[in-house]
């Protein structure tokens, strides 16, 4: 929908002047140099690509991307520092934004000049008329600080570089899904929000108790980035979230040890200086019910202290046979700005889940049992998950000047989760009696995770450089005293077409499984981007890593951890060239360290951890004035010293272990994303990957196979389309070629295509904006699988996906 465009000064089309001359000399310049009549219309939109930095080179830039006027007096603009504009913006409107916060105004006269000025609570005199506020339209640029935003392509990342560089500048592949795509498809769970995404697929564990995905083939072993720094496993809110960036390939050149495939950065929202409040109902099929807040502005009357707070509460049904689930989720935070330079964001996070655990439905033969989706397998009054979360997060910023800054970000996690499942364990030769176990008890998870990076920018022989060089460091343990039985006498059997359930559980059943672990790391690493000239971009990053894992297992109390330490350097070189503003050519090459390997070889000696390479070539584009971006890429990853059964005789070995660290395996394909307004009304998102992954080397029996729940194509597509009146249509569609359900390739899930669609309607009452919203998932009702999780048992816990449903919302903003 195009808003209503209101009548506005021009700007005076000359070039940006910077003097140091004395006012009246500025303003006898004003009046001889612009006669009424040589002012041509305002321009049209045009992209502004202007990074942070001095007023007077912001200006300066200006001028030289909109060829039109603006005369500063150099007493105003000297130690003043512009937030940049990104975009595609009409002059005025940039003007406008490179302007925010400086404490300057722009003045346009009656006969058209502009006049920066001293930014003050005065009536217009009576020969100029005030700049009035820009209302920017569906079609500018993205702008995490309006809650209103509605694009849904994004110029820049955190993630690939720990800096602003734009994407069209990084040579990587990264997709972000912003809170617009968030909004217009009700998605209420991180995996939502990631299936917009290309080679990505969901791996979740007992339900929505924790998640996990898997990239570019390779499972991220539940590791989830909140703003920058890892936390531990857990099921996350969106409700807080401006952005999710997805980073493809190996990371550890920044974040240090993790697994290859890539990472998933949430971005969460921030206070705002100008006041906004939402308060959102959504209501849908399986008694779904969930109550939203989102509210922030300013604590004092200058701005200094800002405030948001997000709520959540839900409660929900489910398809699936006797599952619920509750949550609460508060999160307030407040950003102090301490100087004009410096400022610092605190807050905490709490979330409470109780959910039933779900093992999902068994594999019979080399498909999903023929039983209703909704089948059950554990114990309904037995059957209880539940987490708590308390989070702490710290992040202060201080700004030399317009190119150097520092920052550091802290994270403290404590999340304690109970579990008490039946769980599946075998399948008996009738193909259909299952044999049943039980779980029983607690584990507490602590996460400590700091960054400080300092951030340069300079010129050297005629090159421009982004410097960054930092220290990280990562302390993650857990623990857990539990009771598991493989099997029991007062555990009854199960049949899986013909379900009797009731279970007596005797009482005080001893803890019998101990197992704790620690991990930490301390990682220093340099990163510069080189603008070698203006199109012509070289990255180099590299990282030192000292690690430590240790780990152990007991069934008589705390038991003894063995700990492997490695230390690794993990570098990665890029390349970028830029024929033209709208296209870029990348290559990337990455070598990282990956996960410790526990234990030890056959002649006693720790094994070598795991690490990765990654070869990858790529194009993208940015197009219709930076209103809609595309990457195209070619990937070729390796992950190895994967641990698998040794070929030895078990007589001769002399350590504890049978295993040896010769296992490989091997991820090649071709990735497209695209998202963005290709019209003022017309906006989407997509995707599409073709993904061949091999076990290459493997003692299990696996060479050869695929990698589990990794389809070899993949896509989606989600359009929206804005109406006149306020109405606006959407509609997607998520596709998914079979996948291996596990490593011994002997269970498949079929593919599948699921088309939603959504209808919303907005009108205004006052100074409210009401929003209501009905989205239908899974419109033709088709019957599907999401994944099996093999973390749990290799020919059980597949995971139906969700039949025709729908959610309902209405939402309040003002």
């Amino acid at each position: 929908m195009q808003e209503q465009q209101h009548s506005q000064p021009n700007i005076s089309t000359r070039k940006v002047h910077r003097t140091a001359v004395h006012p009246l000399f500025l303003a006898l310049l004003l009046a001889n140099g612009a006669q009424a009549g040589d002012v041509e219309p305002s321009a049209g939109p045009m992209a502004f690509r202007i990074e942070p930095q001095s007023l007077d080179r912001a200006l300066v830039e200006f001028s030289a991307a909109s060829g039109q006027q603006v005369v500063v007096d150099g007493k105003l603009s000297t130690g003043v520092h512009s937030p940049g504009v990104s975009g595609s913006y009409t002059p005025r409107q940039a003007l406008d934004k490179l302007l925010e916060g400086t404490g300057v105004a722009a003045r346009v006269n009656r006969n058209g000049t502009v006049t920066l000025e001293k930014a003050k609570a005065a009536e217009p005199q009576s020969m100029a008329v005030d700049l009035p506020k820009v209302t920017v339209s569906d079609t500018a640029a993205y702008d995490p600080t309006d809650p209103y935003d509605q694009n849904y392509a994004v110029p820049d990342s955190f993630a690939a570089t720990k800096t602003d560089t734009p994407l069209m500048e990084t040579p990587a592949s990264i997709q972000v899904v912003p809170r617009a795509v968030m909004d217009d498809q009700q998605a209420i769970r991180l995996e939502d929000v990631v299936r917009n995404v290309s080679g990505v697929q969901v791996k979740r564990q007992l339900g929505d108790l924790f998640d996990s995905f898997i990239i570019r083939g390779f499972d991220t072993q539940f590791r989830v980035y909140r703003d920058g720094l890892r936390l531990a496993e857990q099921s996350f809110e969106t409700a807080n979230l401006d952005r999710t960036e997805v980073l493809k390939g190996p990371a550890s050149a920044l974040f240090g040890r993790i697994e290859p495939g890539g990472l998933v950065n949430m971005v969460t929202k921030k206070p705002l200086t100008e006041r906004y409040y939402s308060l959102g109902q959504q209501f849908g099929s399986f008694d779904l019910y969930r109550t939203t807040l989102d509210a922030t502005g300013p604590v004092t009357d200058n701005g200094d202290l800002s405030y948001r707070l997000n709520f959540v509460y839900l409660d929900s049904g489910s398809f699936r046979d006797f599952i619920d689930r509750e949550r609460k989720f508060v999160a307030p935070q407040l950003t102090w700005r301490l100087t004009e330079n410096t400022d610092i964001n605190f807050g905490y996070e709490f979330k409470d889940d109780a959910v039933k655990g779900d093992r999902g439905i068994p594999a019979i033969g080399n498909r999903p049992a023929k039983v209703p989706i909704s089948r059950f397998i554990g114990e309904p009054d037995f059957s209880l998950n539940e987490a708590e979360s308390h989070l702490g997060h710290i992040t202060w910023t201080h700004r030399f000047n317009d190119d150097w800054r520092v920052q550091q970000k802290f994270v403290i996690n404590f999340v304690d989760t109970f579990n008490r499942n039946i769980i599946p364990v075998s399948l008996r030769g009738d193909n259909r009696t299952i044999n049943r176990g039980l779980f029983n008890g607690s584990t507490e998870r602590e996460t400590y995770a700091t960054d400080i990076n300092l951030n340069g920018k300079f010129d050297v022989f005629g090159t421009r450089h982004n410097v960054l060089v930092g220290f990280d460091f990562l302390r993650f343990q857990s623990s857990r005293g539990v009771t598991f039985l493989g099997s029991a006498a007062f555990i009854p059997t199960l049949d899986t077409f013909n379900p009797v359930y009731g279970i007596r559980i005797p009482d005080n059943l001893p803890i019998n499984n101990f197992f704790s672990t620690k991990q930490q790391w301390f990682g220093v690493y340099l990163q510069d981007q080189i603008d070698l000239t203006h199109n012509l971009h070289l990255l180099f990053s590299g990282r030192y890593d000292w690690s430590e894992n240790a780990s152990g297992l007991s069934s008589t109390g705390s038991p003894k951890l063995d700990t492997v330490r490695n230390n690794e350097f993990s570098p990665r070189v890029g390349l970028l060239f830029s024929p033209r503003d709208w296209l870029s050519l990348y290559a990337d090459w990455t070598h990282a360290l990956g996960a410790a390997n526990a234990g030890q070889s056959a002649d006693g000696k720790p094994f070598d951890p795991e690490f990765a390479e990654q070869f990858e070539g790529g194009v993208k584009l940015e197009l219709f004035d930076g209103r809609f971006n595309a990457n195209l890429a070619v990937y070729e990853l390796t992950k190895e010293n994967i641990l698998t059964a040794a070929r030895i005789d078990p007589s001769t070995a002399t350590g504890p272990s049978i295993q040896e660290a010769i296992g490989k395996a091997r991820s090649r394909g071709i990735e497209f994303d695209f998202a963005g307004h290709l019209t003022d009304e017309f906006s989407l998102i997509g995707s599409y990957a073709y993904t061949d992954t091999r076990v290459l080397n493997d003692n299990n029996g696996n060479e050869g196979h695929r990698l589990p729940n990794v389809p070899e194509h993949a896509g989606s597509l989600w359009v929206n389309y804005e109406l006149p009146f306020g109405f606006k249509l959407g509609t997607g569609v998520y596709i998914s070629d079979k996948r291996q359900g596990n490593a011994q390739n002997d269970v498949q899930l079929p593919g599948y295509v699921r088309w939603d669609a959504m209808a919303a309607y907005q009108w205004n009452i006052g100074v409210s904006k009401i929003t209501a919203q009905v989205n239908v998932n899974n419109i033709l009702d088709k019957e599907y699988y999401k994944f099996l999780d093999i973390a749990g048992n290799p020919r059980f816990d597949i995971n139906p996906g969700e039949p025709l449903s729908v959610i309902g919302s209405l939402k309040l903003e003002y």
